[in-house]
């Protein structure tokens, strides 16, 4: 059997070799060609897995080691009989990390007078609430599916978290009704100016949108990754290289999930285990990757790529 998968995805050189022929390419070399012979994909959100990609190959399974899977044509893949899947929940707790050292950075007399407002209230979302709890935050839960399906959970219409909240925080998937959700009409509306933070995906925010903006926003996510939009990046509190989801207790449970449910569709019976390296306890600085990056946009890929060891202090289940 033959796989090709990103090579930098963390931890998986290695992992399959002894029960496939595995190719490890960087994402721009993954075309049509490379991947004709191939029985499965292992990607991440670099790889647009679409009829462009796919049609006329062997693949029948893609695995993706993230979250989102908006770079899947899963329409096409259903049509064309190519079971695919992706890791959600992965790094849920590494994003958790991300916004406490976000909060914490921008907030440093403490936020138990601030109210946040979480728009999306899936792994993600929930671990975010719980702590902002801790932090003493007073919290606003968004989440219009989930609404409909448990009513007895206190889930506010949208506009409520524009009138009340010092902080909006988005994590939602991009779909059709989440692209450009922040937008001037969502922005005006909101009577308090938030801080608006996406961690989830550039495209849930209209670029000129928050250049227009009187507030403050954090961004991890950007349109046109990796050419980001350049004065966005200056304007800015905290801008990071979409690496939120990237410490390495992230990596390594999107990486074994990816690889588990390889096995589990070939039927290879295999354990997949990884040792994650580094300790717990070091304090993370996320003032200093946005740093970098307004230093050196250029190196958006780069940063994402190399990214350093970091772990998650903070664990929510």
């Amino acid at each position: 059997m033959r796989i090709v998968a990103d090579a930098y995805i963390p931890f998986l050189k290695g992992l399959l070799d002894d029960v496939a022929d595995v190719v490890y390419l960087s994402p721009d070399a993954i075309d049509a060609d490379a991947i004709k012979e191939a029985d499965a994909l292992i990607i991440r959100t670099r790889t647009k897995c679409n009829a462009d990609l796919l049609k006329g190959s062997n693949v029948r399974f893609i695995a993706t080691a993230t979250i989102g899977y908006d770079h899947i044509d899963t329409n096409y893949c259903d049509y064309s009989g190519i079971t695919w899947t992706n890791c959600p929940g992965c790094n849920a707790n590494s994003v958790v990390n991300y916004m406490y050292a976000v909060l914490t950075t921008l907030f440093p007399e403490g936020l138990s007078a601030k109210k946040l407002g979480i728009v999306g209230v899936g792994n993600v979302g929930s671990r975010v609430a719980k702590m902002a709890h801790n932090l003493g935050m007073t919290v606003l839960l968004n989440d219009p599916p989930r609404a409909k399906n448990e009513p007895n959970i206190p889930f506010l219409p949208l506009s409520e978290l524009q009138q009340q909240c010092d902080i909006i925080t988005f994590h939602v998937p991009l779909a059709s009704d989440t692209y450009h959700m922040v937008n001037a009409d969502f922005l005006r509306n909101c009577t308090r100016t938030p801080l608006i933070i996406n961690a989830a995906r550039g495209e849930v925010c209209d670029t000129q949108a928050l250049l227009d903006y009187t507030g403050n926003v954090v961004l991890d996510c950007w349109e046109n990754e990796p050419n980001i939009s350049l004065p966005l990046l200056d304007k800015v509190l905290i801008g990071t290289p979409h690496i939120a989801g990237y410490s390495v207790d992230g990596k390594a449970n999107g990486t074994r999930m990816a690889a588990a449910a390889l096995c589990r569709f070939f039927d290879i019976k295999k354990e997949i285990n990884i040792t994650i390296p580094g300790k717990k306890g070091i304090a993370y600085c996320v003032q200093a990757e946005s740093d970098a990056l307004k230093a050196h946009p250029e190196l958006f890929e780069s940063f994402r790529n190399n990214y350093p060891l970091r772990r998650d202090n903070l664990v929510f289940d």
